[in-house]
């Protein structure tokens, strides 16, 4: 089992993961350009947390778990393609535009013919990308508590199925069920759903939600 496993990125969703990913018992290390930003939470996490930018964090790690904005991920994928070669990366992103909601409804710089995640595997074509935690508030992501223990359902696809049961594997123990929906290409349909956990979000002010998959 992979043990060593890489955040790229700054943010909420970074820390969030990281965060349970060290819960968990890996050793982490989170990436960005400036390190500098992260040694606060490295001060808090404890002995199995490291920080670096992101190549270095790309080139330390057995899984990477990219969790920068959308915007943002094609330039860093880029630049790490090398060291993200045959590795698991877990593709959190969603390709949203910098432009406001419209009645709730989030704008993307993608068309339905081609998701970020498509665009992310051309890029670093080696890379066994995976995507994964893009339909979910960074509340609900780790180990998410439902009325009657219920557990949701994360919608993941991708092209390698090994990639795919390591993923699958990180959502059991964050507390998922998984649903395979297939290729990279599914990712165009798994990216807008996003859109439709937002349009929750923004209109009922309510982002503690999450989707379940019922199947007879």
């Amino acid at each position: 089992m992979a043990n060593k496993v890489a955040v790229l990125g700054s943010g909420v969703v970074g820390e969030v993961l990281a965060n349970g990913f060290l819960r968990h018992g890996y050793s982490v290390m989170r990436g960005s350009r400036g390190a500098g930003k992260l040694e606060a939470w490295k001060a808090k996490a404890g002995a199995k947390a490291e920080v670096g930018d992101f190549k270095a964090a790309a080139g330390w790690a057995e899984i990477v778990v990219l969790a920068v904005k959308g915007g943002a991920a094609e330039a860093v994928v880029r630049d790490t393609a090398d060291l993200l070669a045959g590795k698991t990366v877990i593709d959190t992103t969603n390709p949203i535009a910098e432009a406001p909601p419209d009645h709730g409804v989030l704008k993307y710089f993608t068309t339905l013919d081609e998701s970020l995640m498509e665009r992310l595997q051309k890029t670093a074509p080696k890379a066994r990308f995976v995507k994964a935690f893009n339909s979910v508030s960074n509340v609900r992501m780790v180990n998410p508590e439902f009325a009657g223990g219920a557990r949701p359902t994360m919608f993941i696809c991708g092209d390698d199925g090994a990639a795919k049961q390591e993923t699958t594997a990180v959502l059991d123990k964050f507390g998922w069920d998984t649903a395979d929906f297939g290729g990279k290409e599914s990712a165009r349909a798994i990216e807008p759903l996003c859109m439709l956990y937002c349009i929750r979000g923004f209109t009922a002010n309510q982002w503690t939600h999450a989707f379940k998959l019922l199947e007879k």
